[in-house]
C-alpha cells in the first residue's frame, strides 16, 4: 500500500460532534473528546479551524446533526476557508454523503482519522499490513456514502493508502485483499507464537508496556532498556511493538514489550487488525500500565486502559499501575497502594522502585542456583529446560552442573543438590 507521508499542505479542518442524549459513553462527543480531536488532527499534519458541539436528542436521519447546524457549520467551513469537516462521532455511509453534499467539503470521522495517522505512523511491514487491513474494513462498508473522500487525489488527510484507488467499483477486489492480509498476519501471529513457546521454554517472563497513547510509555523503554525508540509529544507515536531483554535483578530477566496506545473511541477494526501485536497482552505475565499524571482527564483514561486490558489480557494478570510525570504533579495527586509506582520516565526518577515492584510481582521467589546432578538424573537437563531459566550446563567427571534460575517448585526438588546460591 502506498502512503504519502509527506504534506505538501496544511489541511484546514472545522471539527464538529453530536451529543445525543440516545448515545452511550462511547459514542458521544464533549469538549474533552474534541479537544483531543484537534490533536488527532495535529498529528495528521491539518490544522483546527473551528470547533462546533451540537447537542440533540438523537441524530438527525440525513444530516446527522439537522439542516440548521450543518448550515451553520458550512458558513463556519467558507469563513474559515476550510477543506474538511471532521466528525468526533462515528458516521454512516448516509451521513458521509448527505454531510458532503450540504457542506461542499470532504467530512471524515474520528475513525477515519485515525486511521490516516495509522497509515503514516506504520513503519515495519507488520504495521503497514495491519493498517491497511484496517482501512478496508473502515471502507468496504462505506464505499457507497464516500464521494468526495474518494474522489480526491492522494496525498491529504483521509486519502492515504487504500483510499487513492477507485475502490467503489471493485468490492470483490478489496475482499479479496482483506483476506490475504488477515492470511499474512496469520503468518505473523505464528512467528510470535514461536518466539513465545521460546521464551516460555527458557522461562523469560513477558512484561507488557500498555497506557492511553502518549502516556510516555516508549520513554519508559527507552530509560530501562536503551532502546533508542523515538519518543515524541504526539498521539499513536509508536505502532510497531519493540521488545527488549530487561535484566531487573541478578535473580530475574524478563521480555520487556512495548505496545500501541489505547484511546477513547478506538475503532474497533483497529482493535481487530492489530491483535497480532496486541495479544501479546494475552501472554504478559504482568503489565505495566502507564499513565499520564498531569493528564487533566487523567481517570476516563484510566477507564478506558483498564477497559481494554480486561478484554485483552489473560484473567488475573497483574497489573502495575505506573504514574508517569510525577514529579509534575503535587505527591497528594497520585494515590498510594500496593501496585502504585511513582515515576519520571523522562527524568529517570522512580526506576528503582519499579525494577523492585517488577522483581516483587515476578521474581519474588525465584533462586538462582548452580546444582550438581548425579548422570542417573540426566532427564532432569530437560525439565530444567522447560521449567527454569537454564544459564549453563557444564557435564563434568562429578556430574551434570546446571547453572539455572528456578521457581520455588523445581526449587524444592533439587535443593539437596545445590551447589551454590547466586
Amino acid at each position: 500500500m502506498e502512503s504519502n507521508f509527506e504534506k505538501k499542505a496544511q489541511e484546514r479542518a472545522v471539527l464538529v460532534g453530536l451529543n445525543a442524549d440516545c448515545f452511550t459513553a462511547e459514542q458521544t462527543a464533549t469538549d474533552e473528546t474534541l479537544e483531543e480531536l484537534d490533536a488527532l488532527l495535529e498529528t495528521a499534519g491539518g490544522f483546527c479551524t473551528g470547533k462546533i458541539l451540537q447537542n440533540r436528542h438523537a441524530p438527525d436521519s440525513h444530516s446527522f446533526i439537522g439542516e440548521g447546524k450543518a448550515q451553520e457549520v458550512r458558513m463556519l467551513v467558507e469563513a474559515t476557508e476550510s477543506t474538511m469537516v471532521v466528525f468526533d462521532n462515528e458516521l454512516s455511509p448516509g451521513h458521509i454523503r448527505a454531510l458532503e453534499e450540504l457542506l461542499g467539503v470532504t467530512v471524515l470521522d474520528r475513525s477515519a482519522l485515525i486511521l490516516d495517522i495509522f497509515a503514516q505512523r506504520a513503519k515495519t511491514k507488520e504495521g503497514r499490513l495491519q493498517v491497511e487491513l484496517a482501512q478496508y474494513k473502515y471502507l468496504l462498508p462505506r464505499l457507497s456514502g464516500m464521494g468526495l473522500s474518494l474522489s480526491r487525489q492522494g496525498g491529504g488527510i483521509g486519502t492515504r493508502g487504500p483510499g487513492e484507488t477507485k475502490l467503489e467499483s471493485d468490492r470483490r477486489h478489496i475482499r479479496e485483499r482483506i483476506s490475504r492480509l488477515q492470511s499474512e498476519l496469520e503468518q505473523v501471529r505464528q512467528v510470535r507464537a514461536v518466539q513465545r513457546e521460546r521464551r516460555m521454554k527458557n522461562s523469560v517472563p513477558v512484561v507488557a508496556i500498555v497506557g492511553y497513547t502518549n502516556a510516555g510509555k516508549s520513554t519508559l523503554l527507552n530509560r530501562l532498556t536503551d532502546a533508542g525508540i523515538p519518543a515524541n509529544n504526539r498521539l499513536f507515536d509508536t505502532l510497531d511493538t519493540t521488545s527488549r531483554h530487561l535484566k531487573v535483578s541478578d535473580n530475574l530477566e524478563v521480555v520487556l514489550s512495548d505496545t500501541v496506545g489505547f484511546i477513547a473511541k478506538l475503532p474497533h477494526h483497529l482493535v481487530d487488525a492489530f491483535r497480532a501485536t496486541l495479544e501479546e497482552l494475552e501472554y504478559a505475565d504482568l503489565l505495566l500500565h502507564v499513565i499520564d499524571s498531569a493528564d487533566p482527564n487523567r481517570e476516563e483514561h484510566i477507564a478506558v486502559v483498564d477497559s481494554l486490558i480486561g478484554k485483552l489480557s489473560k484473567p488475573g494478570t497483574k497489573v502495575l499501575r505506573l504514574y508517569n510525570k510525577a514529579d509534575l504533579v503535587p505527591a497528594e495527586d497520585i494515590p498510594i497502594g500496593e501496585d502504585v509506582v511513582k515515576i519520571s520516565a523522562a527524568k529517570g526518577q522512580g526506576m528503582e522502585a519499579l525494577l523492585q515492584a517488577i522483581e516483587t510481582a515476578l521474581g519474588h521467589s525465584r533462586h538462582h542456583v548452580t546444582v550438581r546432578l548425579p548422570y542417573s538424573m540426566g532427564g532432569m537437563v530437560e525439565t530444567l529446560h522447560a521449567g527454569a531459566q537454564v544459564k549453563t550446563v557444564d557435564y563434568t567427571g562429578e556430574g551434570i552442573e546446571v547453572e539455572a534460575i528456578l521457581d520455588p517448585i523445581l526449587y524444592g526438588k533439587l535443593k539437596d543438590y545445590i551447589l551454590k546460591e547466586h
